[in-house]
């Protein structure tokens, strides 16, 4: 497995991404949404570990528009305001776009089945939720995306499987949202979603300790583990 920083051409003009490739060289592929921060260190351990579980895994920079190459520390304040800076001025439905555009480059790229999911985190989360309605994914897990619950509409749309991860304690989506996102997607079979609780928003950023929770961000991976096990297969 070995991770490498490429570049992925759309309609609109080029953007980077890291690629994390497994040790086989072939697999299955996953494009994995950043938060508010960049394509950092924990989003692309995170792609790493999708490529140490068999899966040709690619983040793409959703914030290229603005400033490509943006890597912030959401532990240091001042790049906290900034992320939450470059979320304000971020078009959502141009992110949705690049999400179909690096899921067409990867899977053309040698060693790639064609086969391709995605997973994102927070803003990531809300792309995700969107690009399972919007691209033509294989599947999809979304982790605790905030303003799912007034996108709802998009929920209709979806037709590949889908995995809603939410945390119980979260102050982006709390509860009264988490009870109109169950019952506005409750009558789509492809989606299910899954409540952690006692958990706060970012609880599988593993490099954050006010946030991190180890055991939910383990069972949470492994239910989208096993979701693309099937679906990518």
């Amino acid at each position: 497995m070995a991770g490498k920083d490429i570049t992925i051409t759309g309609k609109d003009g080029a953007f980077g991404g890291y690629l994390a490739t497994p040790a086989s060289g072939k697999g299955p592929g996953v494009v994995v949404i950043q938060e508010i921060f960049g394509v950092n260190p924990w989003v692309r351990s995170v792609t790493d570990w999708y490529a140490s579980q068999g899966y040709m895994a690619l983040a793409l920079d959703l914030f290229w528009r603005m400033k490509p190459g943006v890597m912030l520390d959401p532990m240091k304040d001042d790049e906290m305001k900034q992320g939450f800076d470059y979320y304000g001025k971020f078009n959502i439905d141009k992110g949705v776009e690049d999400v179909q555009t690096t899921i067409t480059t990867l899977r053309g790229l040698p060693g790639c089945t064609g086969k391709v999911g995605h997973l994102g985190f927070c803003l990531g989360g809300l792309v995700s939720y969107l690009a399972a309605a919007r691209t033509d994914t294989d599947a999809c897990a979304s982790y605790y995306g905030g303003g799912m619950d007034g996108k709802l509409g998009e929920a209709a749309k979806i037709k590949k499987p889908t995995i809603l991860h939410l945390a119980g304690d979260d102050n982006y989506i709390p509860a009264p949202a988490q009870e109109k996102i169950k019952a506005a997607v409750k009558s789509n079979p492809q989606i299910s979603v899954y409540i952690y609780p006692g958990t706060q928003h970012a609880f599988c950023r593993s490099n954050d300790p006010r946030h991190y929770n180890a055991e939910a961000a383990s069972l949470a991976h492994s239910r989208t583990v096993d979701l693309f096990k099937k679906a990518l297969a």
